[in-house]
């Protein structure tokens, strides 16, 4: 592959989405700053992207703390010019209103909201004095609507939108693509397989609808697409579903 004189910040560089965008653009020659809590859980993926001879730097990363995240996308950029920043922080939880505590829901909004904030805020900084990057938010359903036992992670994934929406308008016509990426569907994850284990037992797991669950590798794909995109078509929202879900 052909190495770019440019660094990509994966923010919430999980096992699925957060690892797919982190391989998916050391394929394209970017050098990958991939941040989590608890960053030992991301050997795996620094094995698996080495082995394709990309390059990649693994973090712990308390996004919720400003220091943490000002380190992180300074030492990012100090390797190579912050080209991209892409925040995937998901913080779903869902609770009765009535169980919905005051910890749980100010933990939530400072994970998909405030971080987000912080992130975009601070990789604006760094972007500004060349002119040129991208930074983007991954959103969900919730982003756009409440559902029940949602409250928490609706008025998070509400906030982050309002955060992106106003960065764009701001930050477009100084050559900052600034975008929102909608999941609208569930992704193929353990946690939502759990989930699905829960509500419609073992046997709904192994006859599950082809393409009923996104894949991380199709978010990826999704956010190299915006990418590339000419800044005379940028896209500030995208929503992004299985061709089977309902909507």
């Amino acid at each position: 592959m052909e190495m770019r004189n440019a660094s990509v910040a994966v923010i919430g560089a999980g096992d699925y989405i957060g690892g797919a965008i982190a391989k998916r653009f050391a394929a394209e020659g970017f050098w990958v700053f991939a941040g989590r809590r608890n960053g030992n859980k991301l050997a795996p993926l620094v094995a698996e992207v080495e082995a394709s001879h990309g390059r990649i730097t693994a973090r712990s990363l308390d996004a919720r703390n400003e220091t943490d995240l000002n380190a992180f996308l300074q030492e990012a950029d100090a390797h190579a010019p912050l080209e991209v920043c892409i925040f995937n922080i998901g913080a779903n939880v869902n609770y009765p209103i009535l169980e919905t505590t005051d910890r749980v829901f100010r933990k939530v909004w400072e994970m998909g909201c405030y971080s987000g904030f912080i992130a975009g805020r601070e990789a604006a900084r760094l972007m500004l004095p060349r002119a040129r990057g991208c930074i983007f938010f991954t959103g969900a359903t919730a982003s756009v609507r409440g559902g029940i036992g949602y409250a928490a992670f609706a008025s998070a994934k509400f906030g982050l939108r309002a955060v992106a929406q106003s960065m764009a308008r701001e930050l477009g016509p100084r050559n900052i693509h600034v975008a929102h990426l909608i999941i609208d569907a569930g992704v193929d994850t353990a946690w939502v397989r759990d989930r699905i284990r829960e509500r419609e037992g073992d046997a709904a797991l192994s006859n599950l609808a082809p393409d009923r669950l996104m894949r991380p590798s199709a978010v990826a794909e999704a956010y190299w697409q915006l990418y590339q995109q000419p800044r005379d078509a940028w896209t500030f929202e995208q929503e992004i579903r299985p061709f089977g879900e309902k909507w």
